[in-house]
């Protein structure tokens, strides 16, 4: 990371004090683009905070507040914070519904710190983020077609498939080298559960292509 990287603000709303003082710890070991500016067990507590707005708000689905999520995230929306979801539970249809309101990432509590880091970064950036296990529920009636993949996964199949080492892949990435097997062991399993067997390279490389992930050259041709 370069000094001219704009930090992310992050703050994150749990009501299990313990997991929120986790949380905050391995994000702040895990992630120096990342900085903890607020960290409170309620919805209140956010936003009357002095450091909200932030950039990325890690919201637990159940703070069992009686307010509806969909008008959190609304607000959120409203005043330009992405929104990441957690929960203990991954029931498809209450994963749809927040991503139906703007919910930019959905992950299950038992998710590793390194993937709760990248839901992080890529909802600052925008872009979606949904657990492996989640994405794999939601698209259990999608057998037989190619997976959905987030950005992130897309850009890791394309380098790997293209030749890259998985070190490369994580230089090329600015991600650690687990977290770029994490994205490859993601993606074999959703290739596995549609129906496709990518546990090679050659196997992977080959369904980029069909995929449009990848577009092969003449060097490729002769790997």
């Amino acid at each position: 990371m370069t000094e001219s990287t704009k930090h992310i603000r992050l703050a994150i709303v749990d009501d299990h004090r313990m997991l929120l003082g986790a949380l905050t710890e391995w994000i702040r070991k895990a992630a120096a683009d990342i900085d903890m500016v607020v960290a409170v067990p309620t919805w209140p507590e956010l936003t009357i905070h002095p450091e909200f707005p932030v950039d990325v708000v890690l919201l637990d689905l159940d703070l069992k507040d009686n307010i509806p999520v969909s008008l959190k995230i609304n607000t959120l929306k409203s005043m330009g914070v992405s929104v990441v979801l957690m929960s203990t539970y991954s029931e498809p249809n209450v994963v749809r519904e927040a991503l139906a309101a703007g919910a930019l990432g959905y992950l299950v509590k038992s998710e590793d710190a390194d993937m709760i880091v990248e839901a992080i970064r890529a909802a600052a950036k925008g872009e979606s983020f949904v657990s492996a296990e989640l994405d794999l529920a939601l698209n259990a009636k999608e057998i037989g077609g190619a997976p959905k993949l987030s950005a992130q996964e897309r850009r890791v199949m394309a380098l790997y498939g293209g030749g890259e080492p998985v070190k490369s892949v994580a230089y090329q990435l600015s991600i650690s080298e687990e977290t770029a097997k994490s994205y490859l062991k993601r993606i074999r399993e959703k290739y596995r559960v549609a129906g496709f067997d990518v546990g090679t390279k050659v196997a992977l490389r080959k369904r980029a292509l069909e995929d449009g992930i990848l577009v092969e050259t003449d060097t490729m041709r002769h790997l």
